[in-house]
């Protein structure tokens, strides 16, 4: 009973009870209203990111019991400042099959959880993350549109980590966190095994060194679009490596050992395949040849002095012993499992037992069609854009980098915000055109409403798409 009390205050019954909002968050909030409805809609996105990632999560408005941090205070000004049915109407949203396993997780977690708790604050909780989820997901899916969107939020996101960078420096020089001036964060930088684990504006060091380090991947993507940005895409690499390294976690350093093996497998990217299931051989091969599960190897990966990997372990190996507990809807407390398993620290993790199997289906969904399309965009987009195709490669760098990450962590603060931002970039720069069908051949550009040049020949009985051309321009 005790476990089960524990649980549900630690995933429903979390947050203060009163308003919490300095002066100085409260200014921004304000200027970043003001600036919706005064800067031109292009810049509408970086205006929302740059305000809600910078206010430390812990800043809230608490309005009959429920919370609104700077992201939720501010997206209903967004929305309306972007009128999005005339928007819509003049440039028509594509949807894209990550849209569809992103709704799909939104609606299987939320019915799982109610259906889990029957519970207010399962309830309350719950109409919380689908607002976040739909609100700023779509807010980000409707402002980036194409490419010169896509490399505006990226040069946004580099400012932002250099900024982060320095004042994280400034915590390993001083023990302070300057943003502890905005509030919903300590003064005093936490300290393990004798490091300094610098956060900045965020919940916990492992959440500020992750978004740092699954970035450098996309900012290397930038870097190859030409010499006009390579000053700032320089900028946030080493930021966002500074970022890493001075969070002095595990989860951080690991997700940018990810991205930076991801971006050297680009002389291999027609033989992806072939890498594919030799890691998967690899990983079969280790696991009938140890004694222990092949998982194991979590638990002795020590890049920094005291890392919790045993605890990552620990969650994985109990999540398939106890797969009965948990596959259909869920299971209340994870604490009963072994010590410390109420923390889930671990993306697959937590949402399998905060959901049951059919969420962490549509999780990894998500993951995969992320893949998947970027694969496809990728090919159709190498014969006729290098720097697309170099853009394309940098995304799924960052793709693979927070897939590795969600291993060791969840993003349960602002930063689900750049984790949304990335899946929008990734719809955006992956937009296609469907192709004439099979048997049939296409002699103008009207039958088939994309320029004849832009079109790929069909193989067989499977089409091929291209690339917009609007996003090869």
């Amino acid at each position: 009973m005790e476990d089960d009390i524990a649980d549900k205050l630690l995933r429903y019954g979390g947050g203060g009870t009163s308003t919490s909002m300095t002066l100085a968050s409260l200014i921004l909030l304000l200027a970043a209203i003001v600036l919706f409805f005064l800067l031109p809609r292009k810049y509408l996105i970086i205006t929302f990111l740059s305000v809600s990632i910078f206010i430390p999560y812990g800043e809230v408005v608490v309005i009959g019991g429920l919370h609104f941090a700077s992201s939720r205070i501010l997206l209903p000004f967004a929305w309306l400042s972007i009128k999005p049915f005339s928007y819509l109407r003049s440039r028509p949203l594509q949807w894209n099959a990550v849209d569809m396993a992103l709704i799909c997780y939104g609606l299987m977690s939320t019915i799982c959880a109610l259906l889990l708790w029957r519970d207010m604050g399962a309830l309350v909780n719950r109409l919380g993350f689908l607002y976040n989820v739909f609100g700023a997901y779509f807010l980000l899916r409707i402002g980036l549109r194409d490419r010169e969107d896509v490399n505006r939020t990226i040069r946004c996101l580099a400012m932002l980590c250099a900024l982060f960078a320095v004042c994280m420096v400034r915590e390993q020089m001083t023990g302070r966190n300057v943003f502890s001036m905005f509030g919903g964060v300590s003064e005093f930088t936490p300290i393990r095994e004798g490091r300094l684990r610098s956060q900045a504006a965020f919940a916990h060091a492992i959440v500020a060194g992750t978004l740092g380090a699954t970035l450098v991947p996309l900012f290397v993507g930038l870097w190859c679009q030409g010499r006009k940005w390579r000053l700032i895409a320089a900028l946030g690499i080493v930021s966002g490596v500074i970022m890493t390294f001075s969070s002095a976690s595990a989860t951080p350093l690991l997700a940018l050992g990810a991205g930076i093996v991801a971006l050297c497998l680009w002389p291999l990217r027609r033989r992806l395949r072939w890498v594919r299931w030799g890691v998967l051989i690899t990983l079969v091969s280790l696991h009938l040849a140890m004694k222990a599960p092949v998982w194991a190897l979590i638990q002795r990966i020590d890049v920094v002095g005291g890392s919790s990997g045993w605890h990552r372990f620990e969650l994985i190996d109990n999540a398939i012993t106890h797969f009965r507990d948990w596959w259909l809807v869920g299971v209340k407390n994870p604490s009963s499992w072994g010590y410390y398993m109420g923390d889930l620290s671990n993306a697959y993790v937590s949402e399998a037992v905060e959901g049951g199997l059919l969420t962490l289906s549509a999780f990894v969904a998500i993951l995969w069609q992320g893949f998947r399309k970027l694969g496809l965009a990728r090919k159709a987009a190498a014969t006729r854009d290098r720097r697309l195709e170099l853009l394309l490669w940098g995304l799924g760098a960052t793709l693979f980098a927070n897939a590795v990450a969600f291993i060791g962590i969840w993003y349960f603060d602002q930063s689900y915000l750049v984790w949304y931002t990335v899946l929008a970039m990734i719809c955006a720069m992956t937009s296609i055109a469907a192709v004439p069908t099979p048997g049939r051949k296409c002699s103008t550009e009207a039958e088939t409403g994309t320029p004849l040049p832009d079109l790929l020949p069909v193989h067989g009985d499977r089409l091929i798409h291209v690339v917009s051309p609007r996003l090869l321009a």
